[in-house]
Order: C-alpha cells, then sequence, then structure tokens
C-alpha cells in the first residue's frame, strides 16, 4: 500500500551548492513513508552536509505499509495489559504492539522533516538523529519477537500516533505532542514494561526496555529544548500546555509511576517536573492507569 500526499506543492529548482543534499533528505523521508516494505522504513539515513531548503511543505495523511501490517481500528488491534507479560503469548502481542509504536515514530519522524522543510537546520537534524534511534529501537523488538518464534505482522496494528495528525500542525506543537507528551509518557512506560519483563523471567526483554527507556531521555531533551526555543518567552509549562489539543494533556505524558529522574537528565526543570507529576495518569479512554 503506497500513500498518497495530500497535496503535492511544486518544487523550486534549488541552487546547485547543495541541490543533492536537498533532494536526499526529501527523497529519503518520502521514501520511509510511502515504503511498502520493512526494509523501506529501516533504511538508514543518508549522511548529510545541509539540510535546510526553501521547499514547500509537503504533507501524507497515511503512510504505505507491508501488505502484512496494514493500519485497522483501534478496536481491531487491542494490546493485553501490562499483566499480560507473565504469559508468552501475551507477551508477543504487547512486544508486537511495542514495534508498531516504533514503526510509527520512525514514520512520523520522516513526516516531519517534509511538513516542516523550513523549521531550523539544527532541529530538522535532530529529527534526522531520533528517527534513527527510533529505528535501531524497532529492530530490537523485532529481534525479541524472533527470539519469541513470532513476526511483525502476526496481529493487527492500529495508527495511534498517525491518528493525531492534527496535533502537529507547526514544529513547536509537534515537540509538545511527540516529545513531551508520547515520549515522555515512554520514560515510564519502558520502565514498567522493563520490570514486568523482569519479573517474568525474560531478561532479554527487560534489557530492550531499558535500552529503549535510557535512549529515550534525549529525544525528551529534543522536545524540551525545542519547546523553549520555538515558544518564546512564555513560561514553559504554559507554552506545553497551550499547544497541546483534547485528548492530549499532561494526564498522556505520564505513567503511572513516574521517572522524575528521567525528566531531569533530560533537563526538564523542577517546576515542570512537578506539575507533570501531579497531573493524574489517564489512559487513551480517560481511565485512571
Amino acid at each position: 500500500m503506497t500513500a498518497p500526499p495530500l497535496s503535492t506543492p511544486p518544487r523550486p529548482t534549488p541552487p546547485a551548492d547543495d541541490a543533492a543534499a536537498r533532494a536526499s533528505i526529501r527523497a529519503y523521508a518520502e521514501q520511509v513513508i510511502r515504503g511498502d516494505t520493512l526494509a523501506d522504513k529501516l533504511r538508514p539515513p543518508p549522511d548529510l552536509v545541509e539540510l535546510g531548503d526553501r521547499e514547500l511543505p509537503l504533507i501524507f495523511h497515511a503512510p504505505g505499509r507491508p501488505r502484512e501490517l496494514p493500519i485497522v481500528p483501534g478496536r481491531a488491534g487491542r494490546v493485553p495489559p501490562i499483566v499480560g507479560m507473565r504469559d508468552r503469548g501475551q507477551r508477543i502481542r504487547i512486544l508486537h504492539a511495542l514495534a508498531n509504536h516504533e514503526l510509527q515514530a520512525v514514520e512520523l519522524f520522516a513526516w516531519a522533516l517534509l511538513a516542516f522543510p523550513q523549521a531550523p537546520e539544527a532541529f530538522r537534524r535532530g529529527l534526522v538523529a531520533i528517527l534513527a534511534d527510533e529505528q535501531r529501537h524497532l529492530g530490537l523488538y523485532l529481534d525479541r519477537l524472533r527470539a519469541h518464534g513470532a513476526a511483525f505482522g502476526d496481529h493487527p496494528v492500529t495508527g495511534h500516533f498517525w491518528n493525531k495528525l492534527e496535533h502537529y500542525r507547526t514544529p513547536l506543537r509537534f515537540c509538545c505532542a511527540m516529545g513531551l507528551t508520547f515520549e515522555n509518557a515512554n520514560l515510564d512506560f519502558a520502565l514498567e514494561y522493563a520490570q514486568a519483563a523482569r519479573a517474568a523471567g525474560d531478561p532479554a526483554t527487560a534489557e530492550v526496555l531499558q535500552t529503549v527507556h535510557d535512549e529515550e531521555i534525549s529525544h525528551v531533551r529534543f522536545g524540551w529544548v525545542w519547546m523553549r526555543k520555538l515558544g518564546g518567552q512564555e513560561e514553559p509549562w504554559q507554552t506545553y500546555v497551550s499547544h497541546l489539543e483534547w485528548p492530549l494533556s499532561p494526564s498522556r505524558a505520564r505513567g503511572k509511576t513516574f521517572a522524575a529522574e528521567a525528566r531531569r537528565r533530560a533537563g526538564i526543570d523542577e517546576d515542570f517536573i512537578a506539575k507533570l507529576e501531579a497531573a493524574p495518569a489517564l489512559q487513551p479512554s480517560g481511565a485512571r492507569r
């Protein structure tokens, strides 16, 4: 399945000295989104000297996917609760869902490269670096699925992060929704799942989840730093909450447990951490975790 863009704007001819670099990152990001094989999604980013361009945004409303990984409605792709880690079959389904989260992250960081071509070059370089991390995390989960005798595509996958495209309309909103909500929450979720995997006698899966947690810290730092830069002089918490739209909220940026020290390592200030910790931890349904 190949995803059509919402619009395909005209492409100005760039100056000769950086034409190859501009074409390269645009073509690469398009391949990641349009691609209908996992190899397309996992192809490493090219080495680029220049990321800046003046092309118009190119917006996709859905990704291309391998035939075995179509996006289905949420009710068709339910995931066992964390206690399911004790059972091998349910653990496979959890790992499958975690792999899908990483796949969506890969695609959406490529989406942001196309959606925000005139964002600061340092911001775009950060998107590329995080995209590469998400590819590696996806590979780690695929390895764990294989170790359990399963394959990616054995179970339905949802488009939970893709369903929130309206929340990513600007670089600032992308930072608040993706970096400081979804990835922020994963600082807690990855630790909770790691603990559950360890208790279930699966230290290899626990190690993967710990690695994801540790590397997620830099992703949250990226969201924090760029929220501050793009938000101007406004107080950070106010910038954050004013650039989220329902159903996203601070309550979706944390887990049942709260890893405050991980937020400190991400550079988040104490006032913001305290306010986030005070928010009730809610599921997407609105129920308490």
